[in-house]
């Protein structure tokens, strides 16, 4: 990037709130900044030269206060059952992954918030990458914009229109808060992509009072990556629990959910590892724990990479496990895994993560000893 490209904004990244401002500072009409949103969000223009809507003294006012650049996609591949996953190279000099999944009239996306993450599930193999950076709104929404331009112009390509967007890619959202928050507004708003709130979904592993701030701010469904019944487990595999334990999370989770003020309810993620957290007595402990949490359960089996430590359990595991939260009144989903093999499943997205933690060295360098 350039330095004169530097000292200007990108326009991509820029809540309908911020593009108006922004309008306004260059002593504009408001107005103009839904015509630009359309332009960049509705026809995946960047190129202030193809709005033909906006007067020339405008467009040129633009090109030397502002630009519009997406995220640098390094490769896309694409999977036997339809899913796509792109490498996305963000200003940092790392790489993330975006996901497209599509499925029974649906697509989602799934939207990846940090390159790497400073969490370290144990279970997940972005987390054993360490942390780099946090991505702006433009990345992040960016994902969205570089989703659909592969697709074609909406609406010709119908059949592959983005339905749904899940931040539930690389990072953990509520740590990169307010460029996590502009991207979802974009996305929601009808003058960027017009996705319903009941189908923007923000996944947390648990960062309590982000919960709480988020209720204030925003009315996306809500997911937590819970993984285990009990503290004693979720200190082991989810480690920020040692800090939000289950009982500060849960009660985080109801309040946000309570304050929607609708018919909502929370989407528990629970990865099933074999011999780990799959036993009856783990089902049983779950029952108990969600009976007060109007929720329902997405059992996800372990999807494996190298060195991971973990299995995935057998198939009647994951059926006992599931019918003893049916019984007890729950609705569960047993996710199906997708584009598996282009490493684009749950918990596989590894993306190049330029390491600032350097848990990654301390990783592979634990690896090379068990080998």
């Amino acid at each position: 990037m350039t330095q004169a490209t530097t000292n200007k904004v990108n326009l991509l990244g820029l809540t309908l709130a911020q593009m108006e401002a922004f309008f306004e500072q260059l002593g504009e009409k408001r107005f103009r900044a839904g015509q630009v949103m359309k332009w960049i969000h509705h026809f995946g223009v960047d190129d202030f030269a193809d709005m033909t809507n906006v007067g020339k003294a405008l467009r040129e006012k633009l090109e030397n206060t502002a630009y519009i650049r997406g995220p640098e996609v390094v490769s896309e591949d694409i999977s036997e059952d339809g899913t796509r996953k792109w490498v996305i190279r963000v200003a940092s000099g790392s790489c993330v992954e975006t996901v497209y999944i599509p499925q029974n009239g649906r697509g989602t996306l799934c939207v990846s918030s940090q390159a790497g993450c400073a969490l370290d599930c144990s279970f997940c193999s972005t987390g054993k990458q360490g942390f780099n950076s946090d991505l702006s709104a433009a990345e992040i929404v960016g994902q969205v914009w570089v989703a659909n331009k592969s697709f074609g112009t909406i609406p010709a390509k119908m059949d592959r229109a983005i339905t749904n967007v899940v931040m539930m890619g690389m990072g953990e959202p509520l740590l990169n808060f307010d460029n996590v928050v502009a991207a979802m507004s974009i996305m929601m708003d009808d003058l960027g992509y017009g996705i319903s709130k009941r189908k923007v979904t923000l996944s947390t592993a648990g960062v309590a009072p982000m919960v709480d701030k988020l209720g204030e701010v925003i009315d996306v469904s809500l997911a937590l990556s819970l993984h285990a019944p009990n503290d004693a487990l979720r200190d082991q595999l989810v480690p920020i629990n040692k800090k939000y334990p289950l009982a500060v999370i849960l009660d985080a989770c109801k309040r946000y959910i309570t304050g929607l003020g609708e018919k909502r309810s929370l989407t528990v993620e629970y990865t099933l590892l074999a011999g780990v957290n799959d036993q009856p007595e783990h089902a049983a402990e779950l029952v108990q724990l969600l009976r007060d949490v109007p929720c329902k359960v997405n059992l996800i089996p372990f999807n494996p990479f190298p060195h991971s430590g973990y299995e995935r359990p057998s198939n009647n595991a994951i059926r006992r496990f599931q019918d003893a939260l049916h019984h007890a009144g729950y609705n569960v989903t047993v996710r199906t895994p997708r584009g598996d093999d282009i490493d684009a499943a749950c918990g596989q997205l590894v993306g190049q993560v330029a390491d600032r933690t350097r848990r990654s060295e301390r990783y592979i360098a634990v690896r090379q000893l068990n080998a």
